[in-house]
């Protein structure tokens, strides 16, 4: 049987570098709240925010708190979507959804679904790898990659295990 091999797009250390550029946009971007929130979507999406708010907290004077958003990426309809804090975590915040791809921008779309319902300062997205399909009207105000694919194609991201750390293509 013939397997495709993954092609490497990113490795760890050119992750790594894209973390730091994001987070460098958020604060300039950002420079005057007293305080962000950082919603990251369950997986790799919330491995990827706890990076930025671990880089964050090394350049800006604000706080920066997670949230973590729990969702099947794989239901058509979504029911509600739940975060491990309370809507009053992020009330009249700066709230910044983080996932590793944005494909479609179903789940992104999804996933704004706890903070249409509060007053928030300010609602963004970021996103490790831009794949340029957009089905819902969702884009990404802070991309580390863009990266244009076939709809057959996979983009797989792995930063929760440090010896496999990259972005493939398969």
């Amino acid at each position: 049987m013939n397997t495709v091999q993954p092609t490497l797009i990113l490795n760890a250390e050119q992750i790594r570098q894209k973390i730091r550029r994001i987070a460098f946009q958020i604060y300039e971007n950002n420079f005057e709240e007293p305080a962000l929130l950082l919603a990251g979507i369950s997986g790799e999406g919330y491995v990827l925010a706890q990076a930025l708010a671990k880089e964050l907290q090394t350049i800006a004077p604000f706080s920066v708190n997670l949230l973590k958003l729990n969702l099947d990426k794989t239901q058509l309809a979504q029911p509600l979507v739940q975060a491990d804090q309370p809507a009053t975590a992020y009330t009249d915040t700066v709230v910044i959804v983080i996932d590793d791809v944005l494909y479609t921008g179903r789940t992104l779309a999804f996933s704004l679904q706890p903070f249409l319902a509060v007053p928030v300062r300010k609602l963004q997205v970021a996103v490790l790898v831009d794949r340029n399909h957009p089905r819902y009207p969702v884009s990404a105000d802070y991309k580390g990659y863009e990266l244009s694919t076939t709809l057959t194609e996979h983009v797989d991201v792995v930063l929760s295990d440090e010896s496999r750390m990259g972005v493939y293509l398969t």
